[in-house]
């Protein structure tokens, strides 16, 4: 016997206009206090820039709200929609993210972290998302890549390097190549914040003396072996 409320069965009925509610609550008081602060502030350069973004911020986020309501409420292919969902929450952070950042400077450095570490989250579940589909469309997808192609060659630049060999190894190598950066971008990221702390990250600046150098060039190599070996 199931001993929930009733309401609680059709929370598919009021869960988007009460999502829409609230944030259309949030949104009548933090557009005043916007103005308010710009205001207060003698409207400078930076704020209007500030202002100008909110209102971007929240065109974005309501879009990004509604289709991922809309994925919970028509939540019938959960093997993927898991990972669409996780996908559409980056609009929202990285959104507030900026917004805040733009607002608060001296404090980005702990927003851009947790960013980051959501960005390497995303690419893992963007990858998933993909076996999971690939998988669902061919129960053999080892097999099926065998039949349609005996080696995968690289793409420009790489190649020049040996071709993979088709089916199970192809796809070990595109998970790694693309897995080894949802490990590497949150220890940069983290190395980044202390080093920050520390007074010797030095973003924006090229130079051996600094570690913002140092963790751009892996960051980098890490994307390229991603989107190249993956």
């Amino acid at each position: 016997m199931d001993w929930r409320p009733e309401w609680t069965g059709g929370w598919r009925n009021w869960i988007r206009p009460l999502v829409m509610s609230i944030y259309f609550l949030v949104l009548v008081i933090a557009l005043p206090l916007c103005v308010w602060e710009l205001q207060k502030n003698g409207v400078q350069l930076h704020l209007q820039a500030w202002f100008v973004g909110g209102l971007f911020v929240m065109m974005a986020i309501p879009i990004s709200l509604w289709g991922i309501l809309q994925h919970l409420v028509n939540y019938t292919q959960p093997f993927l929609q898991r990972y669409i969902i996780r996908i559409l929450w980056m609009v929202p952070i990285y959104a507030l993210n900026a917004w805040f950042a733009l607002r608060f400077p001296d404090e980005a450095i702990y927003l851009d972290t947790l960013r980051e570490c959501y960005e390497a989250y995303v690419i893992y579940n963007f990858f998933a998302y993909l076996m999971s589909f690939l998988r669902s469309e061919f129960s053999r997808l080892e097999h099926h890549l065998e039949l349609k192609q005996s080696s995968v060659k690289h793409i420009i630049p790489f190649c020049c390097l040996p071709s993979w060999e088709s089916g199970e190894k192809f796809l070990t190598h595109c998970k790694h190549g693309a897995l080894q950066y949802t490990v590497i971008r949150p220890i940069t990221t983290i190395i980044a914040l202390i080093c920050a702390l520390a007074g010797v990250y030095d973003e924006g600046h090229f130079s051996f003396k600094n570690a913002w150098t140092y963790i751009v060039v892996i960051n980098n190599v890490s994307q390229i072996v991603s989107n190249s070996f993956a």
